[in-house]
């Protein structure tokens, strides 16, 4: 984060100051007005998101109070034992990293991180090479970066915030961009690993995965391009209504005040949004100079002549900043989404595109850094190689499916 942010803003400022020196000097005041837009933008955006912040917040604490976390994580245990074998029989660490998975699946991302770091611990308890990371630690860290969400409330929210006419309609595109991720980052990392994917469970739960998507698919394929909107706002929308009356449900069967936690966890989502303002500033800031300055745009000019030269539509190119920031930092990606939202609209199809991206895939070298780094790896053999697959893999659907989608 450190060298991106006095890297954009350097770079920002030189681009300024060469169009100024090349007979622009309005550029200088451009960029600086820039900047206090931005940071105006940072506030705004951070304000906006405290009521949503609050209401999902307050549900996920129902989530966890309720159990619904310990139910999934056995449900996968299965499934899990068999994409990593060395650690099947290690009971103190696979319980960790199912309520991990578990809990990034349900959109528990306050939860995810500590339960994550301490299955990373309990995973590092049976290595021999304290320094270099087991088979089940990379595949570990490949399913975190591959971001399995199936209920991605944070994409959601910000998209309604920027007042999306329909926060849900992104859904299925993220849902299909999430599984490319996950999929190939999987299929790769046990290849190398030399794990036999070919077994009932791992297939059974693939197949089933693979035809539900596939249905939903050729559904989009065969309705017009306003029906299959349609479509993925009301999957994606019965979805979210689904969980929160289940969040209720549970709640009640095992006896939780479920007004007395809902308001513990929402006064979470409150200070949420207030610590957003300090990151969402400088990203946003580093950014708007980036662009300003003439950097972004000439990169993105660069792609966009390529793209015109091999005939392919060009629309894509406005959201791949979130795509380039993603793999490197999360603030970065989230202050780029926004940017590319706010600068061709949040309904527009860069700006679903963008939030597609976002809810594609983690940031993988924050999440190799911050899990690896609590153990003292610094080996991580295959790990970065199979988690920029992944990111590659969920960024490319996620740009297919919103054409599919919103054309």
């Amino acid at each position: 984060m450190h060298y991106l942010f006095i890297g954009f803003l350097l770079l920002g400022i030189t681009a300024a100051l060469a169009r100024a020196l090349l007979g622009d000097p309005q550029a200088l005041a451009d960029t600086m007005q820039a900047m206090f837009g931005a940071a105006n933008l940072a506030v705004q955006v951070s304000i906006g998101l405290i009521g949503i912040l609050t209401l999902w917040t307050g549900l996920f604490r129902l989530a966890e109070r309720s159990g619904l976390a310990d139910w999934v994580s056995a449900k996968v245990m299965p499934l899990l034992g068999r994409l990593m074998p060395e650690s099947r029989n290690n009971p103190a660490a696979m319980a960790p990293v199912t309520m991990n998975l578990s809990a990034n699946m349900l959109g528990l991302d306050n939860a995810a991180t500590p339960l994550g770091l301490k299955a990373m611990q309990a995973l590092q308890q049976g290595n021999s090479t304290p320094d270099t990371a087991t088979n089940s630690q990379i595949m570990f860290l490949v399913l975190n970066t591959s971001s399995v969400t199936l209920i991605p409330v944070t994409v959601l929210m910000y998209r309604a915030q920027q007042g999306a006419a329909d926060p849900a309609d992104i859904y299925l595109p993220m849902l299909m961009a999430t599984t490319a991720s996950t999929f190939v980052g999987v299929w790769l990392t046990a290849r190398i690993q030399r794990i036999n994917l070919l077994n009932p469970v791992v297939m059974t739960a693939a197949g089933l995965w693979l035809l539900m998507l596939l249905v939903l698919g050729s559904v989009a394929l065969m309705l017009p391009q306003g029906a299959a909107a349609t479509l993925s706002s009301a999957i994606g929308n019965g979805i979210l209504l689904a969980v929160v009356a289940l969040f209720l449900l549970l709640a009640h069967r095992a006896k939780v005040d479920a007004y007395s936690t809902f308001i513990d966890g929402a006064k979470e989502g409150f200070e949420l949004a207030v610590r957003l303002i300090p990151y969402l500033v400088a990203m946003l800031v580093a950014i708007a100079v980036l662009r300003e300055g003439g950097v972004l745009d000439w990169l993105l000019d660069g792609i966009r002549h390529l793209a015109t030269w091999f005939g392919w539509d060009t629309r894509f190119v406005d959201a791949l900043p979130v795509a380039l920031l993603k793999p490197l930092s999360g603030s970065g990606a989230r202050a780029m989404m926004l940017e590319v939202m706010h600068t061709h609209g949040v309904d527009s199809l860069a700006g679903r595109m963008a939030a597609a991206m976002q809810g594609s895939t983690e940031t993988t070298f924050y999440v190799l850094a911050v899990y690896f780094g609590s153990v003292g790896v610094v080996r991580m053999r295959h790990a970065l190689f199979c988690g920029l697959a992944s990111d590659f893999a969920g960024l490319s659907t996620a740009i297919l499916a919103t054409y599919l989608f919103f054309g």
